[in-house]
């Protein structure tokens, strides 16, 4: 089976999706499951994680209620307030159901870099380990030393580094993110996706100009801990679905035609993927 980690839906007259405006012109529609299956069959993907874009739990129900009509969306990594004094509670409401998979708080848009070491998160954390749900970490390279404390405080919290954390492509910048990443793979409950990063990279992109990037992750954590994710439909701002997939491909599949990257390594990242498909 091969599974898209990382893609979105939204619908606008929800009203969630704050940061989503005109100005986003190739992004600012409704983007729905029908969109999406025919752009899977053409790639060859069987199933997909559904990841939040909105910071809040009704956009969470709501994309788990989209897995109550496609079997293909597998999982679901939703959005609750880890500070909240109801965090504990609407996680384990959550969790009741069996697609829920992860959580992923919007850490990329948060005024304090430092936010995910706030001791008011530990009870939220202690929580997702205990429902065996996966922490999304949406972060740029400017958060990953605080990523590094942060992830030696919860050794049991099995965490995915969104995007290979945004390098920043466009402007060479592989150091200090290479030797940073390569600090996080130290870790073995970390994984990696290799995903939104032609959004990171000049207009003008080649795939050369990524590939020393998805090289490094691969090298670093290695082919069981890293995960193909399209970001659809972010991609749309700096490529088609197609066409990332296809610069994936190139770069995925060895000699013999083998890929690369373990077919299994979905089902590790997020384990309640194996409940979901009872």
């Amino acid at each position: 089976m091969k599974i898209d980690t990382h893609q979105h839906f939204w619908k606008l007259d929800r009203g969630d999706y704050g940061w989503l405006t005109p100005d986003l012109a190739p992004l600012y529609r409704d983007f729905l499951p029908e969109d999406l299956e025919p752009l899977l069959k053409a790639s060859g993907i069987s199933a997909t994680i559904v990841v939040q874009a909105a910071d809040s739990e009704a956009e969470s129900e709501y994309l788990l209620s989209l897995t109550d009509r496609f079997d293909w969306i597998i999982g679901v990594v939703g959005w609750v307030d880890l500070e909240a004094q109801t965090a504990v509670s609407s996680i384990e409401r959550l969790a009741q159901h069996p697609r829920l998979v992860g959580l992923r708080p919007m850490i990329q848009d948060l005024a304090d870099d430092a936010w995910m070491l706030r001791d008011a998160l530990r009870p939220a954390i202690t929580a997702m380990v205990a429902h065996n749900l996966t922490f999304d970490a949406l972060v740029m390279p400017r958060h990953l030393g605080h990523l590094k404390t942060f992830l030696t405080r919860y050794p049991d919290l099995r965490v995915v580094i969104d995007h290979c954390a945004k390098p920043e492509i466009r402007n060479d910048a592989f150091e200090p993110w290479a030797t940073q990443m390569t600090e996080l793979a130290d870790f073995p409950n970390v994984f990696c996706k290799l995903s939104g990063v032609v959004t990171e990279a000049r207009e003008d992109w080649t795939p050369d100009d990524l590939k020393p990037y998805l090289a490094h992750v691969c090298r670093q954590f290695g082919c069981c801990r890293v995960l193909f994710g399209s970001d659809w439909p972010v991609v749309n701002l700096a490529s088609s679905y197609e066409q990332w997939h296809e610069v994936f491909q190139s770069f995925n599949q060895i000699d013999g035609g083998q890929d690369r990257l373990s077919p299994d390594v979905a089902q590790r990242a997020y384990p309640r993927i194996s409940l979901s498909l009872l």
